[in-house]
């Protein structure tokens, strides 16, 4: 069997990967770039690729994301015309609505609030506001948003779903495209943004989004880096006119030390944990697709170019 690379900027996560390799798929070689073996490997794993990593492997015929998305991948933008596959966890899920629950709790019952006050040793009470009276909007209504949505109305939260296509969901009011983008965001106090990353969402948390919510509104941005004006945002945030935001992922990560939006008050920063594939899940499912490979099957989780997943 040729060697399997692994491609990152983060070391951390590619020791990792090792480790994990070694523990649930054994019978895959795996190699870091810097390795001769690396040019005779046909897939490489990756995740944030650094640039023109590969497209020095001249024998790579499949491009493996160690994560359900992919758009990280532009990281190297010399990216090459192959198949592109991604990992899908079961548990996928269950770490995203645990996710999404903290960061409505922390706005609803204004933990932001009492946080802020402990640095300024202040005690002040704020009165409990019924979940019915918190608004809370989902971007996305796949089989990630449509179940946190879901489950959050069910909670007793007066909940919205907004996405690309008609969706009917129990218990939730539903937007559906373009024309009724701006209706789905009137008045919401908390946003939550789980849309795939694609042409028309690209940039869609912006200073026009950000107007349409309640003042005082709340953003969290569990979808991709490339969805967030980062300027408008610290703009929101600072004048007040958003009271906070909680943001999982960035268009370069690790977010680099110098970006505002680290010191920016209000501002919640978390390193892309959401929900992560397991270490396991990743080398079972990357060892599956580089078995198919070679025995000319048909791969797993492969990624529609048009669609972007």
């Amino acid at each position: 069997m040729k060697p399997l690379v692994l491609l990152s900027t983060d070391p951390v996560l590619l020791g990792q990967l090792q480790s994990a390799f070694a523990r649930s798929a054994p019978q895959v070689p795996v190699v870091l770039a810097d390795d001769p073996a690396a040019c005779e490997a046909e897939v490489a794993a990756c995740w944030f690729p650094p640039a023109g990593s590969l497209g020095a492997l001249p024998n790579l015929k499949l491009i493996h994301s160690v994560a359900a998305g992919v758009d990280h991948l532009a990281n190297d933008p010399h990216l090459p015309a192959l198949p592109i596959c991604r990992v899908v966890d079961p548990a996928h899920r269950q770490g995203m609505a645990e996710y999404v629950r903290w960061a409505v709790t922390h706005y609803h019952r204004d933990f932001d609030l009492a946080m802020a006050q402990q640095q300024r040793q202040q005690w002040l009470r704020h009165p409990q506001r019924p979940a019915g009276d918190f608004h809370v909007g989902i971007m996305g209504l796949g089989s990630l948003g449509g179940a946190i949505a879901t489950e959050l109305a069910a909670a007793g939260y007066a909940v919205r779903g907004w996405a690309r296509s008609e969706k009917r969901l129990d218990a939730v009011r539903t937007f559906a495209g373009p024309a009724e983008f701006d209706g789905f965001l009137d008045g919401l106090d908390l946003l939550v943004n789980l849309l795939p990353l694609t042409a028309a969402t690209r940039g869609i948390l912006c200073r026009d989004t950000f107007q349409a919510l309640a003042p005082g509104a709340a953003v969290v941005n569990c979808g991709r880096g490339q969805h967030l004006q980062a300027d408008d945002l610290i703009a929101a945030v600072s004048s007040g006119r958003l009271r906070g935001a909680v943001l999982d992922v960035f268009e370069k990560e690790p977010l680099p030390l110098d970006n505002r939006l680290w010191t920016t008050p209000g501002i919640v920063i978390t390193p892309h944990m959401a929900s992560c594939a397991s270490h396991a899940c990743i080398a079972q499912q990357v060892a599956e697709n580089v078995r198919r490979l070679e025995a000319g099957e048909p791969l797993l989780n492969r990624v529609d170019p048009t669609l972007g997943y």
